[in-house]
């Protein structure tokens, strides 16, 4: 079956950590751009951080630069999204996506923050079903 499968969210006291997966079945994230989006209550879905593994180019919102991290393991066909420091503003329903890596970027944007901060303007080729982080005291 082929499809993108998120886990590792939860609940979490503010300042704490969680850590994100995102594992890919039946195709390979090395062929793609991967995104994490998340999307609270009432707002609109928002790119937090997109990643190209060929060249290793990333992007990561404002808000979450210096205290998100994405890594991969090409043998676990997995993308992590570490999540440090988290506050009360990050929670959310966490979603992993992959767009094909022939995405055009509209000038003089590039691919990852495109697909972050524009991801509108493409058909993206998988969505997980997305994982709760809930940060609260």
């Amino acid at each position: 079956q082929v499809q993108l499968v998120e886990s590792g969210g939860g609940l979490v006291q503010p300042g704490g950590s969680l850590t994100l997966s995102c594992t890919a079945s039946g195709f390979s994230l090395d062929r793609y751009i991967i995104g994490w989006f998340r999307q609270a209550p009432g707002k609109e879905r928002e790119g937090v951080s997109c990643f190209r593994s060929s060249d290793g180019s990333i992007y990561y919102k404002d808000s979450v630069k210096g205290r998100f991290a994405v890594s991969r393991d090409n043998a676990k066909n997995t993308v992590y999204l570490q999540m440090n420091s988290l506050e009360p503003e990050d929670t959310a329903a966490y979603f992993c996506a992959a767009v094909s890596r022939g995405l055009v970027p509209p000038s003089p944007m590039s691919q990852v923050q495109a697909m972050c901060v524009k991801p509108t303007l493409y058909e993206f080729d998988y969505w997980g079903q997305g994982t709760q982080v809930t940060v609260s005291s």
